[in-house]
């Protein structure tokens, strides 16, 4: 979870907002495989999530100057990049779940 995140949590749980949401833990618990490849010759990380239901999501991280690329910080980025991809599909499975009278 992000600084960002936390503090959005923070200020969730401060206003008392308590009606059926996606958190951050819930999207982390969905995580069952993280790849990442990096193409020979240049500065662009890839990082494939693949959640427990084998669906995938991708993101990417690129420099534009080679004398800055560090594979951990690209690897940082991609997984972030991915990860916030992955916030609309778990709000479509919950309100699709609201929708329908599921949802606890």
């Amino acid at each position: 979870m992000s600084r960002d995140e936390s503090a959005q949590e923070a200020a969730i749980r401060a206003a008392g907002l308590t009606a059926p949401r996606i958190t951050p833990d819930m999207l982390d618990a969905e995580i069952a495989l993280t790849q990442y490849h990096v193409f020979e010759g240049t500065c662009t990380t890839v990082c494939q999530i693949v959640m427990h239901n084998g669906f995938g999501v991708i993101g990417e991280s690129a420099c534009a100057s080679p004398e800055n690329f560090n594979a951990e910080i690209g690897r940082q980025i991609a997984f972030a990049n991915a990860r916030e991809k992955m916030w609309p599909f778990l709000g479509f499975r919950l309100r699709d779940k609201l929708f329908s009278g599921d949802a606890a």
